[in-house]
């Protein structure tokens, strides 16, 4: 006894039922095949071969194969393949046994409704918590530095002045060279536009209030974080996985106060020294140029230069190094404390202190920005 359908033929002799798969098995046919499936009588049938023949299964026609197929072994019946099985079953079964997740990818997961949902309930939940991290370790960080304070062993005053060294002093020569080439752009397009308007004195203005407002504080933060947050970030990372940091807390020793607080320290004094060169160094290169560029005599730029700064311009600049110099060093410092497990934590761990570095002094310059325009500053 035979029947035939679009999807199977079905055929009985004695206690054997011979399957024959034909036709595209896909989702959009999925009723169809559904009733044929279901129109298969098990009823005295000890065992069943299938033959895949010229079928194609995508993965809503291997998920309906794989129930039948369960449902004939409830019967009692032994399924076996004559030859070999879809390879969209094998994926399906190999899903059901756990080898493989079945859950879809996360760049999938928005298709669906609820798991969009549950995509933005899982983000919100993990920003939360890695912002109560960010308050806890900073504030782990003020308690340490508050006892540092009035105890110069718990100072280490030999780690700040090494951290000291490796932050600021040899970040002096880049430092310096930036400065200096920033300040010789900015001239130099100053000049060009306004010397259109006979207005050549005032590129000294553009670049007196430029650099030391904004530029020279700036540039110098971003190039210390990518120098030593990202330095931060991997030594503490590096002792982090060499279980270091694990062997301070056996003997007894406060990580933060070890490790953190002499970098903060030295980033602190650093900083702000590193903005005064970067001034210096950026005022030098804009009077060079402005006077091989516009013959504009040294004792006239100095005399402009005097004249344009308010009692204002200098510390605008220098009161956001301190400011920038925390958020570089907390950065470098909580990434490196959190690399757990490899080597690939540690390089992605380090990105993310220079990245959120860069974006948090951005953030603060902006917020600075806005305060003194208020404050009319």
């Amino acid at each position: 006894m035979a029947s035939a359908g679009m999807f199977i033929t079905a055929q009985r002799s004695a206690d054997q039922l011979s399957l024959t798969l034909q036709g595209e098995w896909r989702a959009t046919l999925v009723e169809s095949i559904e009733a044929e499936l279901a129109a298969v009588d098990f009823t005295g049938a000890r065992s069943a071969r299938l033959d895949a023949g010229s079928s194609s299964l995508d993965l809503s026609g291997a998920w309906l194969l794989h129930d039948f197929l369960d449902r004939a072994r409830k019967a009692g019946l032994d399924p076996r393949f004559e030859g070999a099985a879809p390879s969209a079953l094998a994926l399906v079964e190999r899903t059901y046994s756990g080898e493989i997740p079945s859950r879809v990818d996360d760049d999938d997961e928005w298709l669906n409704p609820e798991r969009a949902v549950e995509g933005i309930g899982r983000r919100a939940v993990r920003t939360w918590y890695g912002l109560l991290a960010a308050l806890e370790f900073a504030g782990r960080v003020c308690i340490a530095l508050m006892r540092a304070l009035v105890s110069l062993h718990r100072l280490r005053p030999t780690a700040v002045a090494r951290h000291l060294y490796d932050t600021g002093i040899t970040a002096v020569p880049i430092v310096s060279l930036v400065g200096f080439l920033i300040s010789v752009i900015l001239a130099y397009m100053g000049a060009q536009e306004l010397g259109k308007f006979g207005a050549d004195i005032f590129v000294v203005d553009l670049v007196t209030v430029g650099v030391l407002r904004e530029l020279g504080v700036l540039l110098t933060a971003i190039i210390v974080a990518g120098r030593s947050g990202s330095a931060f970030a991997a030594e503490i990372g590096a002792m982090q996985l060499n279980e270091e940091v694990d062997a301070l807390r056996a003997i007894g020793v406060d990580p933060i106060e070890v490790l953190v607080v002499p970098r903060v320290l030295a980033m602190l004094i650093a900083l702000p020294l590193l903005t005064v060169a970067a001034d210096l160094i950026g005022l030098v290169g804009g009077g060079l140029l402005c006077h091989e560029l516009l013959d504009m005599p040294l004792v006239q730029y100095l005399n402009r230069v005097q004249s344009t700064i308010s009692d204002t311009t200098f510390w605008v600049g220098l009161i956001k190094a301190p400011v920038f110099a925390v958020l570089i060093a907390g950065a470098g410092c909580a990434c490196g404390m959190r690399v757990r497990g490899s080597s690939r934590e540690l390089g992605r761990l380090t990105t993310l202190a220079v990245v959120a570095s860069i974006f948090s002094v951005i953030v603060a310059d902006a917020l600075f920005a806005v305060v003194f325009m208020k404050l009319e500053i």
